[in-house]
């Protein structure tokens, strides 16, 4: 190690002894630096609340926005309750219109009468498959299965025990959710 102490790259500047200066300089001096500093402080100032401001009017559009949203969110549930069957009534109002039709006519055999309620069958059941109305009529044989066939009775057969027999009422899936079980008979254990 060397015996010179350490110096910094750049000294700093020489400052002026107290007594070069009058006491009136110095007091001008520290005024100036304190003008410097204040303004520099106020211009500070000004900027952050100008930001504050601005982030203010940011929050308060934000918020304003995600009322809007919610308020056009629950007029739009409103709405989807309000008028949730507008689709299904609309696919009845043809099954409606076919049985009036049928009814106005007076003289009509019993095959015409037969042949507009298989026309008027055909219309229901496509209303109701376009509403996702689906028929549950399992074939004899099918295992039954509580969650979409109702055993209304046990019967003795000869097909597996548990099985259904015969349907004596179809049922129905909603968007394949049961609104109606099979009505069925089951095969009894032997």
């Amino acid at each position: 190690m060397s015996d010179t102490p350490n110096t910094p790259s750049n000294p700093p500047a020489a400052i002026p002894e107290a007594g070069a200066m009058s006491p009136e300089e110095q007091e001008a001096g520290l005024a100036a630096n304190e003008a410097d500093a204040l303004s520099a402080t106020q211009a500070e100032l000004a900027t952050l609340k100008a930001k504050n401001a601005d982030l203010a009017d940011q929050f308060l559009r934000a918020k304003a926005e995600a009322e809007n949203a919610r308020r056009r969110a629950e007029d739009e549930i409103t709405k989807a309750r309000k008028y949730a069957l507008e689709s299904f009534a609309d696919s009845l109002l043809p099954v409606a219109d076919s049985l009036e039709a049928g009814l106005a006519i007076k003289d009509v055999t019993p095959e015409q009468i037969r042949e507009g309620a298989e026309a008027t069958l055909r219309q229901l059941r496509s209303a109701l498959e376009r509403n996702k109305v689906i028929e549950i009529n399992p074939a004899p044989g099918t295992k039954f299965d509580p969650h979409q066939h109702q055993a209304i009775s046990m019967v003795p057969s000869e097909q597996e025990a548990n099985t259904i027999v015969s349907v004596l009422q179809k049922g129905y899936l909603i968007a394949e959710r049961v609104l109606r079980p099979a009505l069925v008979t089951v095969s009894a254990p032997k």
